[in-house]
C-alpha cells in the first residue's frame, strides 16, 4: 500500500458518497466517477429552468444509530428537513443534496462512464469510455446497482460471489408541472399502473408552483419497459388525473426510466469485499430498498477496507 492510499470510488449516490467520506476522514485520498451529469444517483433532482421534480427517490427514513446521527447533523444544517410526517425526510433544496454534502470538497468526475477496470501487479487502472485510463489506484469500490457491477467485473475478468442473486424492479416516472393540482404530499394509490403520486412543490425550500411526480408501479413499468416516452406520457397523466379525481393540464411533462429503480431481491450482507484483490462492492442491494440500506453499505465497505489496510475502522 502506497503512503496514505488512493481509492477509486466508482458511483456518486448515497453508497458511494457513504464510502469516500469515510475514506477520506481516515486519510485516504478518494477519487470518485459517476456516469451522470451530476451526483446523487437514483437520489436525483430534475431542473428546468425555473422548475424542479424529485424524480427518483422522494424521501428518507432513519432506523439505525448511524444513519439517525447523519440525519440530526443535516436537519441541524438545513441540508434536509421533515416532510410529509414526522418519519420521512427530504433533501433541501432538492435530493441530491445530502449526497453532494457527503462529497464536498472530494474529487468527483461526473459524465465519465467507466467500461474497464485494469489489474496491474497489487494496483488497479480505472477506462472510462473515452479511452482515457485514470490511477493507479490501490484499491477499488464500485457502488453501482448490482447488474452493472456484474457486466463491469465480467470484461474485467474477476467476480464477486453473490452479485448475481440480487434483483431490481424499473420503474417509469412523470415529471408534471400543472397549473391546478392537488395539495396533499404524497398519494399511494397502488393501482395496476400507478404506484405513488408526489406533490413535490409540497416539499420544504421548493419552488413556487405545483409539480407532481408520478412512478408507475413495477410490473406496469415491465410491461411498457420499450413503450415511447410519449406513450408513457399519456398513459400516466391519465391515470393519475382518475386518480386524483381530476384532468390533468400539464405545462411541462416529462418522462424518465430507471431500469433498476427498487431493489427486490436483497443479499442480505452489508457489502461485499475482496482482501486479495482489494475490490468492493456496496449498494442497497445488499441490504435492502432503503436509502438508509445504500448508506450503511458504503459506510461497511469503507469499514472493510480500513480494516484490510489496518487503519482505524
Amino acid at each position: 500500500m502506497t503512503e496514505q492510499g488512493i481509492v477509486a470510488v466508482l458511483g456518486a449516490g448515497m453508497a458511494g458518497a457513504a464510502a469516500a467520506r469515510r475514506l477520506a476522514e481516515a486519510g485516504l485520498r478518494v477519487h470518485v466517477f459517476d456516469k451522470g451529469r451530476g451526483v446523487g444517483g437514483r437520489m436525483a433532482t430534475r431542473r428546468v429552468g425555473a422548475i424542479q421534480f424529485d424524480h427518483g427517490a422522494q424521501f428518507m427514513r432513519a432506523r439505525g444509530a448511524a444513519f439517525t446521527a447523519q440525519m440530526d447533523g443535516w436537519v441541524e444544517r438545513g441540508i434536509v428537513a421533515p416532510w410529509a410526517g414526522s418519519e420521512r425526510y427530504v433533501g433541501v433544496p432538492g435530493m441530491t443534496e445530502p449526497v453532494r454534502d457527503l462529497l464536498s470538497n472530494l474529487p468527483v468526475a461526473t459524465a465519465t462512464t467507466v467500461l474497464r477496470l485494469h489489474r496491474e501487479a497489487a494496483r488497479w487502472r480505472v477506462e472510462d469510455a473515452s479511452g482515457t485510463v485514470h490511477g493507479p489506484f490501490d484499491a477499488v469500490a464500485v457502488t453501482f446497482p448490482a447488474p452493472q457491477i456484474m457486466t463491469l467485473l465480467e470484461s474485467t475478468g474477476v467476480m464477486l460471489p453473490g452479485l448475481a442473486r440480487a434483483s431490481y424492479a424499473p420503474c417509469w416516472s412523470l415529471m408534471l408541472s400543472v397549473e391546478t393540482g392537488p395539495s396533499d404530499a404524497l398519494f399511494e394509490p397502488r393501482t395496476d399502473s400507478i404506484a405513488l403520486i408526489a406533490c413535490d412543490s409540497s416539499k420544504p425550500g421548493r419552488p413556487a408552483g405545483t409539480r407532481l411526480t408520478v412512478h408507475a408501479t413495477p410490473d406496469w413499468s415491465r410491461r411498457h419497459l420499450e413503450a415511447t416516452r410519449a406513450a408513457i406520457l399519456a398513459e400516466l397523466v391519465r391515470a393519475a388525473g382518475n386518480h386524483l379525481g381530476t384532468e390533468l393540464r400539464p405545462t411541462h411533462a416529462e418522462a424518465h426510466r430507471w431500469l433498476y429503480a427498487q431493489v427486490e431481491t436483497a443479499l442480505q450482507v452489508p457489502c461485499l469485499y475482496d482482501p486479495a484483490l482489494r475490490l468492493g462492492a456496496a449498494g442497497d442491494w445488499c441490504l435492502g430498498a432503503r436509502i438508509e440500506a445504500a448508506y450503511d453499505s458504503g459506510q461497511a465497505l469503507a469499514n472493510a477496507l480500513l480494516a484490510d489496510l489496518d487503519l482505524p475502522a
